[in-house]
């Protein structure tokens, strides 16, 4: 599996500026709105919400993987960003998130949906991937990162 395959440099935001969950969320699909003209930014955004409101998707040490399902999609989308400041997104160990992935799936994509997920998740325990993350300081630098993965 491989990242690239998912994501592009132009859905890379470094320098996320949004300080709530709601604002990082709306930020996080922007790239995507831009790119793909068939998503509708609300949709896109209550999906994300509602899977929020079950449970959060920051899962700790200064990272969130929020994602969610559209019948729209044929394939999954993904979305990277750094927070610099880092935002309260009421992450399990209650320390604010500085590393998002955002994941959109088919509506009928289980078993690629969860295996996106499981992958990130491992790659974001690897702790020179997270330091380099972390201290990239551009889109150019963080592509280079996500691309060898």
């Amino acid at each position: 599996m491989h990242l690239a395959d998912y994501l592009s440099p132009d859905q890379i935001v470094v320098g996320l500026e949004s300080r709530t969950k709601s604002e990082v969320l709306a930020e996080l699909i922007k790239p995507l709105i831009h790119k793909y003209d068939f998503l509708h930014e609300q949709e896109v955004f209550q999906v994300l919400l509602s899977r929020e409101n079950l449970g959060t998707t920051g899962i700790g040490e200064g990272v969130a993987i929020p994602h969610g399902k559209l019948g729209s999609l044929e394939d999954i989308l993904l979305t990277a960003g750094l927070s610099r400041q880092g935002v309260d997104f009421a992450a399990l160990d209650h320390k604010p998130v500085h590393i998002f992935f955002l994941v959109l799936a088919p509506e009928k994509s289980a078993g690629k949906h969860l295996k996106i997920l499981a992958f990130i998740s491992r790659l974001l325990q690897d702790p020179d991937f997270k330091h380099t993350f972390l201290n990239a300081e551009s889109r150019d630098e963080l592509w280079q990162l996500i691309s060898k993965v």
